[in-house]
């Protein structure tokens, strides 16, 4: 593919729900543009942006693809996005580097709720966008319907309708343009109509021409075009065109539009490229998507990667098409190109030159909220688990990974379960790496709630030299600290050089606590007798008369459970408050309370930990995925009563 002129060049990114034909929509897309000889299917697994092995399985976008299309001396760089839940993160990278989002929408499920989330993306990047109403050939659709529906939702929106859909449902056979030339009768009022509804909606776009159209002289076609152009740049209107990606109508006046109307690229003064994407290849090693801003990049040459602060050195770029490679010497300014087997370059960095270092404005990911331990089945494969998790997370930055020192569990963090089982797939397809994932352990303190004094005493006698060390110790509750250690000991009854050993033999049994093997907290030790034996006596004797004292002490001071509390904050439309509350109550958790949020409401609550391990899932369930939260550790509290028993029972048994 030869390289084209920035002003060539149109970037758009197809977002929308799940099901909605974003990639039947570039597999057409490519067809037309005589890039590919037959339209592939989803449900066949042979389409050219769907082609990692886990989309075909399941039949849906995991990753974002990237596929340039030609078009009448234009390239328009198309970016199919997924469109289920989990996979938000490649949305959001790809809005970042585009000109304009397409907003596929099904004309049978209308404006579904991805859909909306999107949009409030493209809305918080004021980014220029367009709907295409898809598959009007599907029984039970209504344009007119989906139009109202959009308008209804979004108020202060102009949607401007630039087409006329000929028929409906399986006798749907075309669209009208505003602008062809050959407009039959029929059809000339309606499209008349719209014109003036598209200058009423874009004349203030372009000063001569809202003047011309204030002293009520009607704009002709190449007035509209040239108003229509600026109103799309400026974000004043959100164009409407109609189609069927499987009928194949629609989709080359859509690719037309973008080549007229889409913004071009605006280049930067200096040399810079964002990394908007990484991806893991089996054969080609880490490959890196960027986005040229200003400059040209060309292969086998040295970038400064700014974020990183390093030289890196490019190897062949090349444009892909899903996984078609095709090499080109440089990239220009406003295009979008691929290279290999960078050594540090990672998601979202910078890349310029070295003597003019500039940063642009990285990428915004969600955080994950779905928490897993994950362990390799074979026991020789923690190392591997490791390498390979750390390059998947490099692929994909809505991965966390993490160890709990605790727990002693690595934590794996994800948008959803689908995503998770993706990972789990590529560890082991890619990797080798075959892995159980299970809901983490909790890490629960262990408390008492009483004072008691009790005695240890250690003494062994098996000839030659005994053992001897004989304590008394206070225990008691402290809330003010995790462990106090003390010492009231009169006339010598346990000798200085021997309190340390019993410190230390403490702290080593308050590690291991005494209920379920949790560590105890919040307790406060005073030594304040004993005896010890001239000769047996040794610190190894105290340590462990200490031990014992503490087993005795922990039984008897109402021992208990303390759980991790977290704030969370909750982001819901109003129309959940009420569902969401009533289950932060049913998980224990106390609403502190409410702000609003532009359309929604953040509710902030204090929840045990242990009840928000699922709640990714069932907040997704309550707010028909609407709803976003994120948490932060505050402190233990402790597990009431009439719960403790079961749950001691229930983690011993772990």
């Amino acid at each position: 593919m030869k390289s084209y002129e920035t002003n060539n060049i149109r970037n758009i990114c197809l977002v929308g729900h799940g099901g909605a034909g974003k990639t039947s929509l570039a597999e057409t897309l490519l067809y037309n543009a005589g890039a590919v000889t037959r339209i592939g299917k989803v449900t066949d697994g042979n389409t050219v942006s769907d082609y990692l092995q886990e989309e075909t399985q399941r039949q849906l976008s995991i990753s974002t693809s990237l596929i340039p299309i030609e078009h009448q001396g234009v390239k328009v760089n198309v970016l199919d996005t997924p469109g289920y839940s989990d996979f938000i993160g490649e949305v959001i990278s790809a809005l970042r580097v585009v000109e304009s989002g397409v907003l596929v929408l099904c004309a049978a499920g209308g404006l579904e709720v991805q859909a909306e989330i999107i949009w409030d993306l493209m809305d918080e990047r004021d980014l220029p966008r367009t709907l295409f109403i898809n598959k009007l050939d599907r029984e039970n659709t209504d344009y007119e319907k989906i139009l109202e529906q959009i308008k209804v939702t979004y108020p202060n929106t102009r949607f401007v309708q630039m087409q006329i859909p000929v028929g409906k449902e399986e006798n749907f056979e075309g669209v009208i343009d505003m602008f062809q030339s050959d407009i039959p009768e029929k059809y000339k009022e309606d499209i008349e109509i719209l014109k003036e509804g598209l200058a009423e909606a874009t004349a203030e776009a372009d000063d001569e021409v809202l003047m011309k159209y204030l002293e009520g002289e009607t704009l002709d076609d190449n007035d509209l075009k040239t108003i229509t152009q600026k109103a799309i740049a400026q974000n004043m209107i959100v164009p409407v065109l109609f189609g069927s990606t499987e009928k194949n109508i629609g989709v080359k006046e859509l690719i037309q539009y973008v080549a007229d109307y889409v913004p071009a690229p605006t280049p930067v003064a200096e040399k810079a490229a964002l990394v908007f994407k990484t991806l893991a290849d089996p054969f080609l090693g880490k490959m890196t998507f960027f986005r040229v801003y200003g400059g040209t990049f060309a292969g086998d040459s040295l970038v400064y990667n700014s974020t990183r602060e390093v030289e890196e050195k490019l190897g062949q770029v090349f444009f892909l098409k899903g996984k078609t490679q095709d090499n080109t010497p440089n990239v220009q300014p406003g295009d979008i190109a691929v290279t290999a087997k960078l050594q540090v370059t990672k998601t979202a960095d910078t890349f310029c030159a070295k003597d003019k270092i500039i940063q642009l404005d990285g990428i915004n990911f969600p955080q994950p909220c779905l928490p897993v331990s994950i362990r390799p089945k074979s026991k020789g494969d923690e190392d591997k688990l490791g390498s390979s998790l750390a390059r998947l997370a490099d692929e994909d930055p809505t991965i966390r990974l993490s160890k709990n020192m605790e727990t002693k569990q690595t934590i794996l963090m994800g948008m959803g379960d689908m995503q998770l089982d993706v990972v789990s797939e590529k560890l082991a397809r890619k990797f080798g790496v075959a892995v159980e994932m299970e809901v983490p352990r909790v890490p629960y303190r262990e408390t008492i709630k009483k004072l008691v004094q009790v005695e240890g005493k250690h003494k062994k006698q098996s000839g030659g030299a005994g053992q001897y060390g004989h304590v008394w110790i206070k225990m008691e509750p402290n809330p003010e600290s995790e462990f106090e250690f003390t010492e009231k000991v009169f006339g010598g009854a346990v000798p200085r050089n021997f309190f340390p050993a019993v410190e230390k033999g403490l702290r080593e049994a308050t590690a291991e606590g005494f209920l379920a093997g949790y560590p105890m907290t919040n307790l406060k030790f005073t030594l304040y007798d004993g005896s010890y034996h001239s000769v047996d006596s040794n610190e190894m004797a105290f340590k462990l008369a200490a031990i014992l004292a503490f087993k005795k002490g922990a039984e008897q001071a109402s021992p208990t459970l303390m759980e991790p509390i977290v704030e969370a904050e909750i982001k819901v439309p109003e129309a959940f408050m009420g569902d969401v509350i009533g289950d932060i109550n049913t998980k224990r958790g106390r609403v502190l309370g409410m702000e609003p949020d532009g359309k929604s409401q953040v509710i902030k609550a204090q929840v045990p930990q242990s009840e928000m391990m699922r709640y990714t899932i069932d907040l997704k369930a309550m707010t028909q995925g609407r709803g976003s939260f994120t948490t932060k550790f505050i402190g233990y509290e402790e597990v009431p009563t009439r719960l403790c028993d079961s749950l001691v029972a229930k983690l011993k048994a772990q």
